[in-house]
């Protein structure tokens, strides 16, 4: 049901703590404590008071003096890619072990808490990284498309969620509340599209959505986890083949091409429509339609616009995606040692042979099968893909806790994305936000009687202006305190 709202909450006017991440280069993992800013909590009022710290999490201790000599797979890295593969090998009786130089999981997904005087105490949670999540409710059937979600069922973990429908949208032409009936009007309301670019607006979004149809079934035909890069395939996937009979198989192959070209050929014409499938395209893979491949779309289009779509917040943050894959790694024996940086992957006749650790660099930990990297292309250090692979700009995040009570919090949305002038462009500085406030449905992450809020530019940053800082310097924090105004 289309409706204008309210804007998001002004936090300046009642925060209790604030925390500010200036960005990194985008390329950069987050998997290197020297690298990873510890995020400062401040207090606006004289008589507050914060002090940070890494959320707990499921691990046990473990600590270097477990490290054994020899494991079967290595996994350098402890975000959502490392954690997966790490369950998946640990599940299938593989010895793991994961290294990771933060002192937290999770890489990007990881989450920090601050407690505060003025809250008497209370403590405050934040997520550092992605806090948009659809297809993990455990009490909503799983799509074949969605690998997180087949690998926890496989592992028999569950991230308990709560269910929404709803986020905002703050654009030029107002602001509006995004439905699964974005397009389309159902049991009488008006649909967005509609309200904005009439009948001829949901004409293109109908041929967009019967183009998209039988991709998404492509997409949904098999598990991602059942494709595989050698002749194992067809094993894995042989026995979904059948699914693919039915679709044109010239259809499939539109799959690996950018969006804009399925776009393109539904006669999408509209500049709202179009501005919108940009916006949406940015905010899931970085870049506008012409950059983003289909089979991303695909997927995505589903999770959105089904007729029983629905999106996720994790019970805790993205905490509880990471704890979930933690518990399946360790139950069946896997280890994950934190505060582990991994100087150096030792090859050998064109093999990975083990790791070097930071703290203890003359031991080589040895791997039987492989090592397995869940480092950036950047950080690998792989002297090719660097110079092929370009970098995008940067995130710039703002974390704040704030008064609020339960019925205020109920009036809001739990996300909103704001556009201020579409002839910029998506990627242009200072033109997109992204504000998510989980304390909407989580009301786990903020004493009572306050919330929790993070805004972002999604990949708009230029970093050349902090490249030549250093940390902790007037000059830094000059910096951080002018563009955290935006």
């Amino acid at each position: 049901m289309l409706a204008l709202m309210a804007r998001p909450p002004t936090p300046a006017a009642s925060f209790v703590v604030r925390s500010f991440a200036p960005p990194r280069p985008a390329g950069r993992s987050l998997v290197g404590a020297e690298d990873l800013p510890r995020a400062r909590a401040r207090a606006d009022a004289p008589a507050a008071a914060s002090t940070g710290a890494a959320y707990s999490t499921s691990l046990s201790s473990s600590s270097s003096a477990e490290i054994e000599d020899e494991y079967d797979v290595l996994i350098v890295g402890s975000g959502i890619g490392g954690l997966s593969a790490a369950a998946l090998l640990s599940h299938y009786g593989s010895k793991v072990a994961v290294f990771e130089s933060h002192y937290a999981p999770g890489g990007a997904a990881h989450g920090y808490a601050v407690r505060s005087k003025e809250a008497n105490g209370g403590e405050f949670r934040f997520d550092t990284g992605p806090s948009f999540f659809s297809g993990l409710n455990p009490k909503v059937p799983p799509k074949l498309s969605n690998p997180l979600r087949t690998l926890l069922d496989l592992i028999d973990e569950e991230v308990e969620c709560l269910p929404y429908e709803t986020f905002g949208l703050l654009f030029p032409e107002g602001a509006f509340v995004h439905s699964p009936n974005f397009g389309s009007a159902r049991s009488g309301s008006l649909g967005m599209i509609e309200s904005v670019a009439g009948e001829e607006g949901v004409t293109q979004w109908t041929s967009l959505m019967e183009k998209m149809d039988p991709l998404s079934q492509a997409v949904d035909a098999v598990p991602t986890l059942a494709l595989r890069a050698d002749w194992g395939v067809a094993l894995t996937a042989g026995r979904f083949f059948p699914n693919f009979a039915e679709l044109n198989p010239l259809e499939n192959l539109k799959l690996t091409e950018p969006f804009s070209k399925v776009v393109a050929s539904a006669g999408v014409k509209d500049a709202f429509v179009k501005n919108w499938l940009d916006v949406l395209c940015f905010c899931l893979s970085g870049v506008p339609s012409d950059g983003t491949i289909t089979a991303e779309m695909a997927m995505m289009m589903g999770e959105f616009y089904d007729d029983d779509a629905v999106m996720d917040c994790p019970v805790g943050g993205a905490k509880g995606v990471v704890d979930a894959l933690v518990r399946g790694i360790e139950k069946n024996g896997g280890k994950v040692f934190l505060k582990s940086h991994v100087e150096e992957i030792v090859v050998e006749d064109g093999k990975a042979k083990g790791v070097r650790l930071r703290k203890d660099p003359d031991r080589i930990i040895e791997a039987k099968e492989g090592v397995i990297s869940n480092l950036s292309t950047w950080d690998l250090g792989v002297r090719d893909q660097r110079r092929k692979t370009p970098m995008c700009p940067s995130f710039m995040h703002l974390h704040v806790g704030f008064r609020m009570s339960r019925e205020e919090l109920e009036g809001l949305q739990a996300h909103y994305i704001n556009v201020d002038d579409w002839t910029r462009g998506v990627e242009a500085e200072e033109n997109c936000a992204l504000v998510s406030i989980p304390s909407v449905h989580d009301d786990t992450l903020a004493p009572r009687g306050y919330g929790v809020l993070h805004a972002y530019t999604p990949a708009t940053e230029r970093y050349d202006r902090w490249a030549n800082l250093k940390r902790g310097t007037k000059e830094y924090e000059a910096l951080k305190e002018e563009r955290s105004q935006f």
